[in-house]
């Protein structure tokens, strides 16, 4: 029987792109955490020695369906229509596994869930998800990804990640799940003036009660109460927003057991901000 061996809520914010020199700039002499966080990220996967790992990219917006990317190899050269100054020419390589996405079609279809595998290798990529290959040299290894149908309510994120969960038990596969985003997602205005000069200190997250929502989210994570988050998440989260809303997370947790997983968040990194948004490595050990 497959199982989910390691995940993680991970940060791509692409300001993490910039050479050294410059994020060190701007975090007034010292790096975003999030960069050593990624060396600590990739120790537990290693650790898991999984046989898959599955993106759930935040940047990855359809329409109509969840999407599960089904090719068998991706292969280019990555450039951000976001901000293309600085994040292009980016090359990656790497094995899909069509198998997987396909299974997940298949108890979709069971359940009348609205998720297909899409098998073509021309589908373009997302910085969510080539941000985590290269940061953490992930790969070679098979990757999956899985998109944010962006027309869904939260239930429906909660059934998508059911689905994913009852596919990996049904394979022999051992599978890391990684919730590619940020919490909270309101950005600073382009003429903002930071709060303090190190960029990535929590106090330039967009607003006082974001931070503090966050915050919250974090210490229900650390104590494996999923489902108060999932409980509360249109009242405390949905209205932040978080980044996707929250489709990141809510399908990596219910592809965990949704509201029945008690996995404790460990954090990886510190609480950042990144353009207002909150952002933060931490790691379930189902």
């Amino acid at each position: 029987m497959g199982q989910i061996v390691g995940a993680a809520l991970v940060s791509h914010h692409p300001g993490l792109m910039q050479c050294e020199e410059f994020r060190v700039l701007m975090g007034a002499g010292s790096d975003s955490d999030l960069i050593p966080g990624y060396g600590r990220v990739r120790e537990r996967i290693v650790a898991a020695k999984p046989d898959v790992v599955m993106i759930f990219d935040s940047h990855w917006f359809t329409t109509g369906y969840h999407l599960i990317d089904g090719g068998a190899h991706y292969k280019g050269t990555y450039i951000s229509d976001e901000m293309p100054w600085y994040l292009h020419g980016v090359p990656y390589d790497y094995q899909g596994h069509p198998e997987l996405a396909l299974a997940i079609e298949a108890v979709a279809k069971e359940r009348g869930v609205r998720s297909r595998a899409i098998c073509n290798p021309e589908l373009g990529r997302q910085y969510a998800t080539i941000n985590l290959l290269k940061q953490m040299r992930l790969e070679h290894l098979p990757i999956v990804t899985v998109s944010s149908c962006q027309n869904c309510e939260p239930k429906h994120f909660l059934e998508s990640g059911s689905v994913i969960g009852e596919a990996i038990r049904r394979s022999d596969l051992c599978v890391v799940a990684l919730a590619s985003g940020a919490l909270s997602h309101r950005f600073n205005g382009i003429d903002w003036t930071p709060n303090h000069p190190r960029i990535f200190h929590e106090s330039n997250v967009s607003r006082p009660a974001n931070i503090e929502a966050d915050k919250g989210a974090i210490e229900l994570m650390k104590q494996g109460r999923h489902d108060l988050i999932i409980e509360h998440w249109d009242r405390d989260y949905r209205a932040l927003p978080w980044e996707a809303f929250g489709a990141h997370y809510l399908q990596m947790i219910a592809a965990m057991g949704g509201s029945d997983c008690k996995s404790r968040g460990e954090p990886l990194s510190a609480y950042e901000n990144a353009r207002g948004t909150g952002n933060l490595h931490i790691w379930f050990q189902p």
